[in-house]
């Protein structure tokens, strides 16, 4: 099993969970976060005064799959996600060595 993690422009989040969920993903967290990469935030005016946004919201979701799955979902992810600009996100995967569901006690891709 693998974890997929992506890291999203906030208005992105449903356009990708409607295209997760005509794949047939159905179980997905999603976390509001901040952060930034190479695009070091930028600088607004408020009421006169510059100042510099250096945390940018994202959204994040985690995924837990089969390996089976991982190519589909993060193609999907991609070309959802893609705006062609900079700070359009990452996509990270990491094994996941077991899972248990806390209600019936069933583990590993039965419990996903």
């Amino acid at each position: 099993m693998k974890k997929i993690e992506a890291i999203i422009k906030p208005f992105k989040l449903d356009e990708v969970k409607d295209a997760l969920n005509e794949i047939g993903i159905q179980g997905i967290t999603v976390s509001e976060v901040k952060g930034f990469g190479r695009q070091k935030g930028h600088t607004e005016l408020y009421r006169g005064a510059e100042y510099v946004v250096d945390f940018l919201p994202k959204v994040k979701m985690e995924i837990v799959v089969p390996d089976n799955l991982v190519l589909t979902i993060i193609e999907t992810i991609q070309n959802t996600a893609r705006t062609g600009r900079i700070g359009d996100g990452k996509i990270f995967v990491t094994n996941v060595e077991d899972v248990i569901r806390i209600r019936t006690g069933e583990k590993g891709e039965a419990a996903v």
